[in-house]
């Protein structure tokens, strides 16, 4: 006799080799099996990877990726263990009602007349099914008349066409005698689903002529019920481990990020001039030698920034010392060039051209003190406003007028323009762009003021003053604006200091405002001034130098 067995395997029927049960000793010498596969392919399901998905959030990704590898090891590991559960379920089940059926046959099939009556199957198969596996139980012959007789222990549960095609042809087919073989017939299974709920069918022929084949039915139903206990067990546990997972992906995300977090403040902190800061630093790993690292980095910049700075101090210390200890000297020499340019008429002709020369040299001296002086100022961020209403109008004219320049100069300005600024501020800047345009463009110097109002900065007075001459090479409009930068390197000794333009802008920026240089379309170089027309928000102060007109003059470009 043999067996056939079809297992239920995720829509896919399969016929399998029952010799591992000759070879474990539980199924009779002389048993083999049948293996047949359908036409079905194995499907697995596949997971779609989202490609380049990016998340700002490092803690999010840690979460995600922590939730990932936990998900997929408790999805892996509960499938192995819902696999090798059911399989052992399954197959323990199987090994019980099979053993058992094969044990029935041989003791009452295997009794029966050669030729039974229907009666006679009838109470054999009902002896058969209540064994303690409880199945059911169809036993077919032949009668003496060569007519089919079936035998059911129960005629509303289990009938032939309840038995595959394919078992009842395994079952019937007679096997080879061979040196693997000595049995014609064997015992064959196959799992089904009846209704919904699955069975185990299994088959067997009586060895011999004329020996009835009898067919067991067993519910699988208990077996379901219990792995799907199992599986929603599992399906528990496994959210119960990404919820875990989660979990420990968050502190382990804030134990990560608290110190990167920390390193990221430390870095504002150091960003915005704080020299001082530094990182609490515990432990021995990567975080606590980053930290370390960062300590050192900020110690040495503030060292150097430190040097730099007291440096640059005593550079500005100097130069205003430097100034200071000039004036008293240059105030006595300015007297002394004074008498001797009221003398010059009578002078000896050949001392003359000396005395002119050490005038000029001392009054440009005069000049440069002054202006390295407010250079020295605004340096050191002691520059401060001293706010008046003034008629911008007004305010350029005088400028002009005290420096003679009315004949050169061309104003296009409406008189009661008023803005609220330092006067003798806007007169130093006045004066150094009207005096650069007349001694490198030429006159007639156009200046022009209009009013201005933006979104971002309010209330504006822009002022052009554009020049007559050829233009500022493209090469030099960079560096207009740079301390002692003259454009003609073949003139290194001019009447100027190359400090005025510099001022010029230094003046505009405390204001609020700014100088731009450009070449106008039509020929000549314009340089705009924009000051905000009300700077009541900017503290005043007291009058911080003496003497800073005389800086508007004698400017480089």
């Amino acid at each position: 006799m043999c067996a056939a067995a079809a297992r239920e395997g995720g829509g896919r029927t399969v016929v399998a080799d029952a010799d591992s049960y000759r070879a474990r000793g539980r199924l009779p010498v002389g048993q083999s099996s049948v293996t047949q596969a359908d036409d079905d392919t194995r499907r697995g399901p596949r997971r779609a990877i989202l490609a380049g998905l990016r998340f700002t959030s490092l803690r999010l990704r840690l979460v995600v990726v922590f939730g990932l590898v936990a998900l997929t090891a408790a999805v892996s590991a509960s499938g192995i263990a819902y696999w090798l559960n059911r399989e052992a379920v399954l197959t323990r089940t199987q090994d019980a009602a099979l053993n058992d059926f094969n044990e029935e046959m041989q003791n009452r099939a295997a009794s029966l007349p050669p030729e039974p009556t229907q009666d006679e199957l009838r109470r054999a198969a009902v002896q058969m099914s209540l064994s303690s596996q409880r199945y059911s139980v169809l036993l077919i012959a032949k009668d003496p008349d060569d007519r089919t007789v079936v035998g059911n222990s129960d005629l509303d549960t289990f009938t032939r066409d309840d038995v595959p095609k394919s078992l009842r042809d395994a079952v019937n087919k007679r096997q080879p005698i061979g040196a693997k073989n000595s049995d014609e017939y064997h015992l064959f299974w196959q799992r089904i689903v009846v209704d919904g709920t699955p069975h185990l069918v299994g088959g067997a022929r009586v060895i011999g002529d004329g020996g009835p084949t009898g067919y067991m039915l067993k519910s699988l139903e208990a077996e379901e019920k219990d792995l799907s206990s199992l599986g929603w067990s599992l399906g528990i546990a496994t959210a119960l481990a990404l919820v875990g997972a989660a979990l420990l992906a968050q502190a382990a995300a804030t134990t990560v990020l608290k110190p990167v977090h920390r390193l990221g403040v430390a870095a504002r902190r150091l960003g915005e001039g704080k020299l001082d800061t530094r990182l609490r630093v515990s432990g021995t790993d990567e975080l606590a030698e980053l930290s370390r690292t960062f300590n050192s980095t900020a110690a040495s910049l503030e060292k150097k920034v430190a040097d730099m700075s007291a440096r640059e101090e005593s550079s500005r210390r100097f130069v205003a010392d430097m100034s200071h200890e000039l004036r008293t000297p240059l105030t006595a020499i300015t007297a002394v060039t004074e008498v001797l340019e009221e003398e010059e008429d009578s002078l000896d002709p050949m001392i003359a051209p000396a005395v002119r020369l050490v005038v000029s040299e001392t009054r440009r001296l005069n000049d440069l003190v002054e202006n390295l002086m407010e250079v020295t100022r605004f340096d050191a961020g002691t520059a401060r406003l001293v706010l008046d209403d003034v008629d911008i109008a007004d305010q350029i004219t005088a400028c002009i007028d005290a420096r003679a320049w009315l004949d050169a100069v061309e104003l296009n300005a409406e008189r009661g323009i008023m803005a609220r600024l330092d006067p003798r501020r806007l007169d130093v800047i006045l004066a150094n762009l009207i005096g650069n345009a007349l001694k490198h463009g030429g006159s007639p110097v156009r200046v022009s003021v209009r009013e201005t109002f933006s979104a971002e900065r309010g209330a504006e007075l822009t002022i052009e003053v554009r020049d007559n001459g050829p233009g500022i090479p493209q090469e030099v409009l960079p560096h207009v604006f740079d301390r002692f930068y003259k454009a003609s390197a073949s003139r290194p000794r001019s009447e100027g200091s190359g400090l005025g333009l510099s001022i010029a802008l230094e003046n505009a920026h405390i204001h609020g405002g700014g100088i731009t240089a450009a070449n106008s379309p039509e020929g000549g170089a314009v340089f705009t001034l924009r000051l905000p027309r009300d700077m009541s928000h900017m503290e005043a102060d007291d009058e911080d130098s003496g003497g800073a007109d005389r800086a508007a003059e004698g400017v480089e470009r």
